[in-house]
């Protein structure tokens, strides 16, 4: 991802693009602290171009506010999570929209499991033209969800397996949910997202691609001998392909991407109502 950035003319400095990881220390170590710190650093300036990647698990927890239909809040797990906790998609949206200042825009790409709705953006471009999961699958996709999480806790209890647990069933239950909304028509075009808080006033100019729903999980892939995040390989390998493509173009390459190989299908979300087959750029 760093060398397209490159290759697209963001500079390298450490003042300019910062890379924090689970193998780097100090400020570069991927706690949550210091990914807050990161977001915060990154949205600070006006009229600046933000870019923003993060390959990593992506999680649940159960949802403060009650406005969410599975009852949970869509995560992104820090390495110190299991002692510091998770950074849900409330905390997220201040950090990086919120904290955005007006003038700046911010372009997301969030590679990880639940990251439909990760940071909240009241936007969300619908279609059901191209590679939704059937119902069938979807089915067997939460059985399997739960059949894992009973598993991991047959044959004794420890406080990792409780937790991975509670973490899959979360996931099913999200699976379930959206099943009843599953043959509802929808328009195509942008929707609007509902949240307890009223994130639509703030017109910050955010696009976000996510790696799939929030109620699917996010393939690793082996590319060349290299393990990446699936959607990252095929959101790179689309913008490589044909310079110029439009949002929507470029997720709809990008799920065709992933047919056949992956039962993830990427999203792409917005801070502000605007046209998304205008070329994209950040």
């Amino acid at each position: 991802m760093s060398q397209f950035l490159i290759s697209r003319g963001y500079p390298t400095d450490e003042r300019s693009m910062v890379i924090l990881t689970d193998d780097r220390q100090g400020p570069f170590y991927a706690s949550g602290h210091n990914i807050l710190a990161a977001m915060d650093w990154l949205v600070s300036e006006p009229n600046t171009q933000c870019f923003l990647h993060y390959s990593g698990h992506g999680g649940q927890v159960k949802d403060p506010d009650g406005d969410r239909d599975g009852g949970y809040d869509d995560t992104i797990v820090p390495v110190d999570y299991q002692t510091k906790g998770q950074l849900d998609s409330d905390t997220l949206h201040r950090h990086l929209v919120s904290k955005l200042h007006p003038s700046s825009s911010l372009f997301v790409v969030f590679d990880c499991c639940h990251s439909g709705s990760a940071i909240e953006l009241p936007f969300v471009y619908r279609t059901d033209s191209d590679g939704n999961v059937n119902l069938v699958d979807s089915v067997k996709e939460g059985i399997s969800l739960l059949a894992h999480a009973q598993g991991l806790l047959q044959g004794g209890f420890s406080a990792s397996k409780i937790n991975d647990a509670k973490a899959l069933f979360a996931g099913a239950q999200s699976f379930f949910s959206g099943l009843k909304h599953r043959g509802e028509h929808q328009e195509e075009g942008l929707g609007e997202e509902h949240f307890q808080e009223d994130w639509a006033h703030e017109g910050k100019s955010v696009f976000m691609f996510s790696g799939c729903r929030d109620d699917q999980t996010s393939a690793d892939a082996n590319i060349a001998g290299s393990h990446v995040g699936a959607m990252s390989w095929a959101l790179l390998e689309t913008l490589y392909s044909r310079p110029g493509q439009s949002y929507i173009e470029v997720l709809q390459n990008t799920r065709q991407m992933l047919l056949g190989r992956y039962k993830q299908i990427p999203q792409l979300s917005v801070g502000t109502v605007v046209d998304l087959n205008q070329p994209l750029k950040f």
